[in-house]
Formats: structure tokens, C-alpha cells, sequence
């Protein structure tokens, strides 16, 4: 069974850093896509980054492109989310994803298991 476990959430004041961690168990990840999706109150799920295990290609929603980067250590089977020049905007839980096709990466629907999320807190 998959599991995936997110840590290093926490209250930030603005333009502070924070760097998010998915720990990976329970299958070979070698062909799979991981994503980090944020869910803020309110609104719906929706992508942040995603990066491919076998290769390391990235990509990123656009708002937070120059400011977030993914990235994944094959050894320790772990996915990061360093997180620079963090807003208020960015204030929602945090979610490790696993699954889905590098070409419908930005689709939540697309990934197979999920952690519990991570609450992220950006003070203005």
C-alpha cells in the first residue's frame, strides 16, 4: 500500500521560506509523476508543481514559478517543495500527490493515492 507523509508546514510572516518534504512508501515510484496540489478554505484543489521520478523533469503553476521549486531524492524516496518569497495567497494545506501521466499532470482526479496535507500559514 502507498503511503505518502508530508511535513514541514508551519506559520511564516511574508516573504519567508519553508521547504515541504513527502516521504514515500510501499511501491517503486520510477515511473510515476509527483505533485504537490494546495487546497486553501473555501476554494477548490489545485496544482502547485509536479515533477517526474524518472528524469526530473518540473513543472509549475504560474504563480508561483521563480518562487517554488520541486524537486525529489531518488535515495531517500522523498519529493521536496522549497517554497521562497512566500504571500498570503499561498496560505492553504498542502498535499502530496502520486500517480496520474506526465501529460495530465495538473489534474487531481488523475492521482492515484494522496497524504493527509500539510498546513502551510503565510501572515501578511
Amino acid at each position: 500500500q502507498v503511503q505518502l507523509v508530508e511535513s514541514g508546514g508551519g506559520l511564516v510572516q511574508a516573504g519567508g521560506s519553508l521547504r515541504l518534504s513527502c516521504a514515500a512508501s510501499g511501491r517503486t515510484f520510477s515511473n510515476y509523476v509527483m505533485a504537490w496540489f494546495r487546497q486553501a478554505p473555501g476554494k477548490e484543489r489545485e496544482f502547485v508543481a509536479a515533477i517526474r521520478w524518472n528524469g526530473g523533469s518540473t513543472y509549475y503553476q504560474h504563480s508561483v514559478v521563480g518562487r517554488f521549486t520541486i524537486s525529489r531524492d531518488n535515495a531517500k524516496n522523498t519529493v521536496y517543495l522549497q517554497m521562497n518569497s512566500l504571500k498570503p495567497e499561498d496560505t492553504a494545506v498542502y498535499y502530496c500527490a502520486a500517480g496520474a501521466t506526465w501529460g495530465r499532470r495538473w489534474y487531481a482526479d488523475e492521482y492515484d493515492d494522496w497524504g493527509q496535507g500539510t498546513q502551510v500559514t503565510v501572515s501578511s
